[in-house]
């Protein structure tokens, strides 16, 4: 799925619903149902062959980008609209891209019951009615959105949704759709083919005494593995899902990636590329942190010219997830995408994950509209058919989510461009990087102060450095100015940090560099 069909199908995030009663879509007598039930159904089918599903054909199949963003969901009809207050449940139309549709359940007191749609529930418009005649029978949905009062006692806004294989994205507070988590990763960037297991079914269920709460149970299949997932999401200024997953594997795997994040970063003062732009930055998330107790890791991603790896060993991470840190509208100048209220997303592990790695995936690309950057956890362990994984963590969506905070001094900014001094001919043949540090104890420090740098490279040569407090109001800014050289297609490790007396008085700053 492009970001450009993401874009569109989030573009009405901020944009209120009506409070508006519906029908309860439910039969008169319902099924019993559990998550403990869902693990067994789960553990069944991993024993058997994976049936993948049968693709739609006409006329959902017809639907290309124009037609099918003429089709839209009559707010009227939500479902659970009638139990107001709270959340309120929308669907998506099957076609276009969504060439496969999953069913939904609701859940109530422990039954639960068909929640089904009908063309009924869409507008359709211009020539949408001529792809869809009326009265066609609809085979399913692509999947569902949920609403609540997130922004404003009265009225709706979307809070989250599920859409395609096992994606989905949340809002915080005032946040626009940009950061998306899968539910797996499996055999991503490997040699051979990656797999891409899908969501399909989910059972959701209204929180108690009309909160905005709401569970969401999902069934994970593909060729290789099955899944059962509990997701309990709490809207708020820093929207919270807790997530519980039981795998069951049918096949090997090479590679278990475990709460995949995907984003997009085209551009940014560090890597600012051929795009001769009027915007400064262009991005959805511009760094990696990964807080290790110990240490604290900020790695501003690139947009590299080939293909990039970076790869993290870690033990029990306390949280890592993929950040926005910019947030005034100057750091962007984008009067339409307004990449600065794009959500952070911070994994928190809700147990001991143990020993395994942190992988960065950086893949080059020309258009925005292209989600080029994944990040997720790898278990060192191996998984082989027949074994079964438990895992917990809790996923926070919002502007500045706690486990994106630190004490600590962070890295405010990271600048880079040819070495050299100003007003001469730039040396080419060095990469200067220019990294700001401000805040936490560095803003009670004197300019006198004997704080060190802490450098090392890895495949290079650091050629100068200078450390300076810069005053200029903004926290205690102090300014490391690294000049590094490498022979050509050297890939380049670094990473610094500041010091007193061996304390580490900052996050670290890790950076890979491609010399081209």
């Amino acid at each position: 799925m492009t970001r450009r069909a993401m874009l569109w199908l989030g573009g009405s995030a901020l944009a209120s619903a009506a409070l508006a009663p519906a029908g309860r879509a439910q039969t008169p007598e319902g099924t019993p149902f559990s998550y403990d039930a869902l693990v067994e159904r789960a553990r069944r089918a991993a024993a058997q062959e994976y049936a993948a599903p049968e693709p739609l054909g006409a006329p959902f199949s017809n639907l290309d980008y124009d037609t099918y963003r003429l089709i839209r969901f009559r707010d009227r009809n939500a479902r659970w609209a009638d139990r107001a207050p709270g959340p309120v449940v929308h669907a998506y139309h099957p076609g276009w891209l969504f060439a496969e549709t999953v069913t939904l359940h609701e859940v109530v007191e422990g039954q639960e019951y068909p929640l089904s749609f009908t063309a009924a529930d869409f507008i359709y418009s211009g020539a949408a009615k001529e792809v869809i005649p009326p009265q066609t029978d609809l085979p399913g949905v692509a999947g569902f959105r949920v609403n609540a009062a997130l922004n404003a006692p009265d009225r709706l806004d979307e809070v989250l949704s599920f859409l395609g294989a096992s994606y989905f994205r949340a809002l915080g507070q005032d946040n626009l759709y940009g950061i998306s988590a899968r539910g797996l990763a499996v055999n991503t960037a490997i040699a051979g083919d990656e797999e891409f297991p899908r969501f399909s079914e989910f059972w959701l269920e209204r929180g108690d005494d009309g909160s905005d709460s709401v569970s969401i149970h999902a069934l994970l299949e593909s060729p290789s593995v099955t899944g059962a997932y509990r997701f309990v999401v709490s809207p708020g200024m820093t929207t919270v899902m807790d997530v519980t997953l039981r795998l069951f594997f049918r096949r090997d795997v090479a590679q278990l990636g475990i709460a995949p994040l995907t984003s997009m970063f085209l551009f940014g003062p560090n890597d600012e590329g051929p795009f001769q732009d009027y915007r400064h930055r262009v991005h959805d998330s511009e760094a990696l942190v990964l807080d290790l107790g110990e240490t604290r890791f900020v790695r501003p991603l690139n947009n590299p010219p080939q293909l990039a790896n970076s790869y993290f060993g870690a033990q029990s991470p306390r949280a890592f997830g993929l950040v926005q840190r910019h947030r005034e509208f100057a750091d962007y100048l984008d009067a339409g995408a307004h990449y600065e209220l794009r959500p952070s997303l911070m994994v928190e592990p809700l147990e001991d994950w143990g020993t395994g790695t942190i992988r960065l995936i950086e893949i080059p690309s020309e258009l925005e509209a292209n989600d080029n950057i994944v990040a997720f956890w790898i278990p060192e362990r191996d998984f082989a058919a027949g074994d079964d994984l438990s895992l917990s963590y809790r996923l926070h969506w919002g502007m500045d989510p706690a486990p994106a905070r630190t004490e600590l001094g962070r890295v405010t900014r990271t600048l880079a461009g040819f070495g050299g001094v100003a007003g001469v001919e730039p040396r080419k043949d060095l990469r200067k990087f220019v990294i700001d540090f401000a805040g936490g104890p560095l803003a009670e420090l004197s300019p006198r102060t004997d704080v060190k740098p802490r450098v090392t490279v890895s495949n290079g040569t650091v050629e100068g450095e200078v450390l300076q407090r810069v005053e200029n109001g903004e926290n205690g800014l102090w300014r490391l100015v690294i000049e590094v050289s490498a022979e050509r297609g050297s890939t380049v490790e670094l990473k610094a940090d500041l010091a007193l007396d061996a304390r580490a008085l900052t996050e670290t700053w890790v950076y890979q560099w491609i010399r081209e």
